[in-house]
């Protein structure tokens, strides 16, 4: 009888395990629509690739957003405005910028970057591809490096009478994947700047060791200047102009006289 209860049950839990597993338990949820923008690069709005971005302005506007990149990764932007369909009075210039954590303008190699849109067309496309993300790099170099993009959206010329039309924007955002053999680095910390408006820093305490050597160092005297060749080119230059005022001032003297 015990043996018959036990087949049942293992009956049961290989009929359990058997059950197929929900489709969506290993799909991530795709993430959340962003329907808002910064106004300026520290209110800049954060997205993720692949992510929907849907934002309704005014022309005129300032839009910004913010992303991040890793090392080996190509950002690809692309922008859609859509214009009001009523009261246009002339042609608009668009623009797409991508700065990154050092606020440096990084180039586009790829992309409509500055379209114009016609007083007639329905809806402006703007595009920029940056350069593959690297490792690391030379202080001097502008290459893009890890860390955290900002991008820009603004119309650059348009009529005076067309501000403040209502507009619809839309952001994609792709990080294909470039060359991993690219270049051969590390960097010692992404460069992500530390936005924290209105927050005051505040320096560390010194040290005991610290204070007694800056007492010491008071008696020092490092605060005179290092004497070099134009110090004494001074001293000579201001000991003849003297000399010169003298003898020009004996004459004078001397002409009165007589």
């Amino acid at each position: 009888m015990r043996i018959k209860h036990l087949a049942v049950a293992g009956a049961a839990i290989v009929g359990i395990a058997a059950v197929p597993a929900p489709a969506f338990a290993d799909d991530p949820s795709p993430a959340p629509a962003v329907n808002l923008a910064g106004t300026s690069f520290l209110t800049a709005v954060p997205i993720g690739a692949s992510q929907p971005v849907q934002v309704g302005a005014v022309t005129g506007d300032y839009l910004y957003w913010q992303f991040t990149a890793e090392a080996g990764q190509r950002p690809d932007l692309t922008a859609t405005v859509a214009l009001p369909d009523k009261g246009r009075t002339g042609d608009e210039s668009w623009i797409i910028e991508v700065f990154d954590g050092l606020r440096r303008r990084q180039a586009c190699v790829a992309g409509e970057q500055s379209p114009v849109a016609g007083k007639d067309d329905a809806q402006v496309t703007l595009g920029c591809r940056l350069r593959q993300v690297r490792s690391w790099a030379e202080p001097q170099d502008g290459d893009p490096l890890p860390g955290t993009y900002y991008v820009r959206l603004s119309s650059t010329a348009v009529p005076e009478t067309d501000l403040g039309l209502p507009l619809k924007v839309g952001l994609t955002l792709r990080t294909p994947t470039g060359d991993q053999d690219a270049d051969q680095g590390e960097l010692a910390k992404p460069l992500v700047p530390d936005n924290q408006p209105g927050t005051v820093l505040t320096a560390p305490a010194p040290s005991p060791s610290a204070t007694a050597e800056a007492e010491e160092s008071s008696f020092s005297t490092d605060w005179l200047p290092d004497f070099s060749g134009r110090w004494f080119w001074t001293a000579g230059g201001g000991i003849l102009a003297a000399l010169t005022g003298l003898f020009g001032f004996s004459l004078t003297r001397r002409r009165r006289g007589v």
